[in-house]
């Protein structure tokens, strides 16, 4: 759980952080353009409002640039006042010292006093006035103003006009838009909470269940699978916890049936000397038997020595500790020992054997490594060719390698246990060569030795008509490569096959 706990945690937690900090900055680019928007339009607007009042003041005739007579300022107010109420903002005027003289708002005018000088001065600098403010103190709030100068015949300066409006209303646009983008980020968060909670939701179940299973494998239970679903990473990582699942798996059952195999194969020869010895101590075998069943009972020691061995040469083998001493030498001579120590078993089971017409063949091997191989392999093949059945045998030179053949008829290996045939304690009542009564280490032992002499081995079967087990060895060398066949690449990669 806390694995599950800490990823959900940095998460949402990143989910968050990132969310937050976009909003955040979405937000106030937001706030930012629209001020500069509401103020562009403004003072667009503005402005349009000053060109009319500067316009109107243009037109009233007799005398217009007067301002002290008073049908004169009555016109100019009266265009101010409309132009005022139309468009819903303050239209003042000032003469050339920039006491303001007229108002749209009338005697009720937010604007008295004198324009600051230095207002004006930009203003007869660059013809135009635009300010977010008080005016230089002119008013209380602050407004949106906008002004231009009026000129007279001579192009002297004979007043100025603005147009005011409450900044007011841009508090009030920022307000709503601001009440808008905290309803819409609030939904945009929780949205991405409950998507965020779904993805780790999805992300984490499957390293849970590896923890799960897991710890269920620390428990012993190897046959948990982690379910499987998609192709992500995470997906990746439960499928190579599947396989390692598997492996152990195997290697857990491969123990337990070589260990209960072993311990048959100990018990059986153990319970038959206990009975002999016991027979002979309390009288039941008569003194006359008592030599023959010494003899039976120093076979089934026989047995046992054997079999002990068997275990120990194969710990020896796979930990590298048995020395290779290879040699050129005749395979046929190790052929020809194995098949004429079972010639009473072919005999009595009526075994053909073809192919048998040796014909000297070198190669670089040691013999009693190959000796063992050839035995594993002719043993198993008479044990399980039905009794009229053929054994054939074959040994052809193909390049640097010589190969041998031994095939029998009978019921064959099942398909699906020939890959498995050479690992070590698989054993399968269908397969030929993996004698019921045995440990399942034979054809494991070929395998080893096999990859000594720098050859390969492999099995193939038709099931029900034959059986074939086939193996390399390296051709004989001269004397002066002899030396320099263990760094051959060749033989390197046959090894490891």
């Amino acid at each position: 759980m806390s694995v599950r706990k800490s990823i959900s945690s940095a998460y949402f937690s990143m989910t968050a952080v990132v969310l937050v900090a976009s909003i955040l900055a979405m937000g106030f680019l937001q706030m930012y353009l629209s001020m500069e928007y509401f103020k562009t339009d403004k003072k667009a607007t503005l402005n349009d409002i000053v060109d009319i009042a500067v316009a109107r003041a243009y037109m009233v005739e007799d005398n217009p640039y007067a301002w002290g007579e008073d049908d004169t300022v009555r016109t100019i107010q009266s265009s101010i006042s409309l132009i005022g109420q139309s468009s819903g903002n303050i239209v003042f005027a000032a003469d050339p010292s920039g006491r303001v003289t007229m108002c749209s708002e009338g005697e009720q005018c937010r604007y008295e006093g004198t324009i600051p000088k230095k207002i004006l001065q930009q203003l007869n600098t660059n013809g135009c006035y635009f300010e977010l403010g008080d005016l230089g103190g002119a008013v209380e709030n602050r407004y949106y103003t906008s002004g231009k100068p009026l000129y007279g015949n001579n192009n002297q300066i004979i007043g100025y006009v603005f147009a005011s409006a409450d900044a007011a209303s841009m508090g009030i646009f920022i307000s709503d838009m601001f009440s808008s983008f905290v309803l819409s980020a609030g939904l945009m968060l929780l949205v991405a909470s409950i998507l965020s909670i779904l993805l780790t939701t999805r992300l984490t179940t499957p390293l849970r269940r590896i923890a799960v299973a897991a710890k269920k494998f620390g428990g012993g239970d190897f046959s948990v699978r982690v379910p499987v679903e998609g192709d992500d990473e995470v997906v990746q990582l439960a499928q190579t916890f599947n396989n390692m699942a598997s492996s152990l798996e195997l290697i857990d059952s491969s123990r337990s049936s070589f260990m209960g195999n072993i311990a048959h194969e100990l018990r059986t020869p153990m319970t038959t000397i206990k009975g002999f010895i016991d027979g002979m101590l309390d009288g039941t075998i008569p003194i006359e038997m008592q030599q023959h069943y010494l003899s039976l009972v120093s076979q089934e020691v026989g047995r046992l020595a054997r079999l002990t061995q068997n275990m120990l040469d194969i710990t020896k083998l796979e930990a590298g500790e048995y020395r290779v001493r290879a040699a050129n030498y005749d395979i046929w001579e190790t052929i020809t020992t194995v098949v004429l120590s079972a010639e009473k078993r072919i005999e009595d089971n009526k075994i053909q054997l073809e192919g048998f017409t040796p014909n000297k063949t070198m190669v670089y091997a040691d013999s009693d490594l190959v000796y063992q191989v050839v035995y594993n392999i002719f043993d198993n093949a008479l044990k399980f060719t039905p009794e009229g059945g053929t054994i054939s045998l074959a040994v052809t030179k193909q390049g640097d390698e010589v190969q041998v053949d031994i095939r029998n008829t009978g019921e064959g290996i099942a398909e699906d246990a020939l890959p498995f045939v050479f690992e070590r304690f698989y054993k399968e009542d269908r397969s030929r060569g993996l004698n019921t009564k045995g440990s399942g280490l034979g054809l494991h032992i070929c395998k080893v030795l096999m990859n000594l002499s720098h050859g390969k081995i492999w099995a193939e079967s038709e099931p029900g008509s034959w059986c074939q087990f086939s193996f390399t060895l390296p051709v004989a060398v001269s004397e002066q490569n002899r030396g320099r066949i263990q760094e051959t690449p060749a033989m390197r990669q046959k090894r490891y096959k």
